[in-house]
């Protein structure tokens, strides 16, 4: 309950790490939690994956995943523009490569 109220006052940034170090002691102590886990990735995968990646330690593909995410929940089709420079990153990146 103390770790609740510190997390009341805590940005939302350090607030999601106080959850993931919370939750890595939780799966490794209780093998109850532990399978709960699992049952709840089996049901609801797409909620439950990224806990895992961010597990294994997969920070930035995590997010960049829930920016897009995010992007397509908010904004209109025409309007998203992370995909596009994703692709455009990625091309300028390749042409820097092959040109060396």
């Amino acid at each position: 309950m103390a770790l609740g109220l510190i997390g009341l006052f805590l940005p939302t940034h350090l607030l999601g790490f106080v959850f993931f170090v919370g939750l890595v002691l939780v799966l490794r102590n209780s093998i109850r939690w532990r399978r709960r886990f699992i049952r709840m990735q089996r049901r609801h995968p797409r909620w439950v994956y990224p806990f895992r990646r961010l597990l294994r330690g997969e920070v930035v593909p995590v997010i960049w995943h829930e920016m897009l995410r995010t992007e397509s929940w908010v904004l209109p089709a025409r309007w998203r523009r992370l995909a596009h420079w994703r692709r455009v990153w990625r091309d300028r990146r390749r042409a820097n490569r092959s040109g060396q």
